[in-house]
């Protein structure tokens, strides 16, 4: 009877936690028009950041491909936005 009693008291306080977190969660929530407001916000809806994104990972792309097709090491440049062709001072 005691085993039953005290799992019953476990049982109740872990569905009071459980209540409590959920209601607690609803509060904490921002509403569909703050989630709408914050996307508007995000830096990766502004076009230049986009466009800006898009640049550096065509020069990524473009330096690990010319790294790829040749033996110098490329990560030794002290100008990465002039290509090869022999070493670079």
């Amino acid at each position: 009877m005691e085993t039953l009693r005290r799992s019953l008291i476990v049982g109740a306080l872990l569905g009071a936690g459980a209540g409590v977190g959920s209601a607690l969660f609803v509060l904490v929530s921002p509403g569909e028009q703050q989630k709408q407001a914050m996307l508007k916000e995000m830096p990766e809806q502004d076009p230049r950041r986009r466009d800006e994104a898009a640049r550096t990972k065509e020069l990524v792309l473009a330096t690990l491909q010319e790294a790829a097709a040749t033996q110098e090491n490329v990560a030794r440049r002290k100008n990465w936005m002039v290509g090869g062709g022999g070493r670079s001072a």
